[in-house]
């Protein structure tokens, strides 16, 4: 913010305040009076007057709130700005004030003494000085007699109509009376809440009806108290009014300073945009660069890995057709070449065996993944063997289910499932196949039904046998029900 949009802004700021002051916003004009200092720069003398008028408002607002060692300290900054004698008598006389509010009598006493001798040919300020010190000697001392003292300023400003003097010495003649003459105490009063009313002072007029309501009779007594309930009432409601009359101004003024912050920092942007382009142009070029080179060694690191992976698979499965399958068709060659006579049934069981193991052997080579969801790839496999011809549907297979069940018991499971729906496919002539998973008691249940031939011609031999090992190498067991209704029933059931 510009040094002269600064000062305007603080000037506005310390009129917000006085304005706040004189409608009873005290804690309002505190606030405002206090953002108005962020605006001022003390080291300007230019801007020393604003300053005086905004310590001076503080003061006031401090003392309202009874917080008379703020005040003086407001009050001494005020003094210390102002350069006009006016302002400064004012001041200090506001000062002295709040030391007697303070109890600090004697240092009351010697700031208005001294006022008094600079200001003896000025009668204004002579009654007002005069009937303040009188007033503090006598709230120090009761013993003091201020009467004559009192009379003298009353005189002063009865002379110049001095209407707002005369409401104070009023106030203080009713207090020195209250307890010495009531009827003298209660003519003052009067006097003070007819001069209160005049000068439109409504904390005066309810200062005045306070001290009628305490000396008047008990007619009178009530009605004045009615009086200072309505006015009273009144007079919060019109200071809950003031506290919100300069919102609009706030918002504004904030909104203004967002804008001008706002329009700054894109003027900042735009200064800067084009070294940011060069920068972040230069940084993205080298990045891509990078990358590219990153992804050519990748790729070539990559295709090597799935070569040798390729490889490795070809080695693992060569041996396994070796030393599973290879050797057991030469065993049951050589039975083939030194036997005359061949057991049909014993060389078919054997060839059957072969073929047995040549399935699990590619049965392996499409092992489940241990890094992808299980029940996923379960679920895969079961749906591969859904066709126009043959409707698989299963139910409670869900990645719930398989919480806590090892990768080997899963492993088995898989296979066991792979055979039993393959058995299916090729023997069964089923057209529907319902699997069931649940989890009871700690224990996973597979209920298998289908709607085909039955066990009898459902399954070779070694197929029901791989099932059994599998189920019985996880503790499981497998049950056959043929028996209900012309279906077949499978139900499997292992531990987790």
């Amino acid at each position: 913010m510009e040094k002269h949009d600064s000062a305007d802004a603080g000037r506005c700021l310390v009129n917000m305040a006085i304005i706040q002051e004189q409608f009873g916003d005290n804690y309002g004009g505190l606030e405002t009076g206090i953002s108005a200092l962020k605006y001022f720069n003390d080291k300007d003398s230019s801007l020393h007057n604003y300053l005086s008028i905004n310590y001076n408002t503080l003061g006031i607002l401090s003392s309202k709130l009874t917080n008379y060692n703020k005040a003086i300290e407001f009050y001494e900054k005020a003094i210390l700005f102002s350069k006009d004698s006016v302002n400064k008598n004012l001041y200090t006389n506001n000062l002295a004030n709040n030391y007697r509010r303070n109890k600090d009598y004697n240092v009351s006493i010697k700031i208005l003494s001294t006022l008094l001798n600079k200001n003896k040919q000025n009668t204004n300020y002579k009654s007002r000085i005069l009937d303040n010190l009188a007033f503090t000697k006598w709230t120090h001392n009761a013993q003091h007699n201020p009467l004559s003292e009192f009379q003298e300023a009353l005189k002063i400003r009865l002379k110049d109509q001095d209407n707002w003097g005369l409401n104070s010495s009023y106030s203080h003649l009713s207090d020195y009376y209250a307890k010495k003459n009531q009827d003298s105490a209660l003519v003052y009063a009067r006097k003070m809440f007819a001069i209160s009313k005049e000068i439109k002072s409504p904390d005066d007029q309810i200062e005045a009806l306070q001290k009628l309501i305490s000396l008047e009779d008990a007619n009178n007594s009530k009605q004045y108290f009615k009086v200072y309930q309505k006015m009273n009432d009144s007079l919060q409601t019109a200071r809950n009014k003031a506290k919100n009359q300069f919102a609009l101004i706030r918002y504004e003024t904030e909104k203004n300073k967002a804008d001008f912050l706002k329009a700054k920092a894109e003027s900042t942007e735009r200064q800067n945009h084009i070294i940011k382009q060069y920068v972040a142009l230069a940084f993205a070029l080298i990045t891509i660069i990078g990358f590219i080179l990153y992804l050519k060694k990748r790729k070539k690191i990559h295709q090597q890995e799935k070569l040798l992976e390729v490889k490795n698979t070809e080695l693992k499965y060569s041996k396994k057709v070796h030393d599973r399958v290879a050797n057991r068709i030469y065993q049951i060659l050589s039975q083939v070449e030194n036997k005359e006579h061949i057991d049909r049934d014993s060389l078919l069981f054997g060839l059957e065996n072969v073929y047995e193991t040549s399935r699990d052997i590619s049965y392996e080579n499409e092992e489940i993944n241990e890094n992808q969801n299980y029940f996923e790839q379960l679920q895969s496999m079961l749906d591969s063997y859904s066709s126009d011809a043959v409707q698989v549907i299963f139910h409670g297979n869900n990645e719930k289910l398989w919480e806590g069940v090892n990768f080997q018991i899963r492993t088995e499971v898989y296979l066991i499932l792979q055979e039993l729906m393959t058995n299916m496919k090729k023997h069964s002539q089923a057209d529907k196949v319902f699997l069931k998973f649940t989890n009871e008691s700690s224990h996973i249940n597979i209920s298998y039904t289908d709607n085909g031939v039955g066990i009898k011609t459902h399954s070779p031999k070694n197929g029901l046998q791989n099932m059994e090992n599998r189920i019985n190498s996880i503790n499981g067991k497998i049950n056959f029900d043929t028996e209900t209704n012309n279906l077949l029933k499978i139900n499997i059931s292992f531990p987790i």
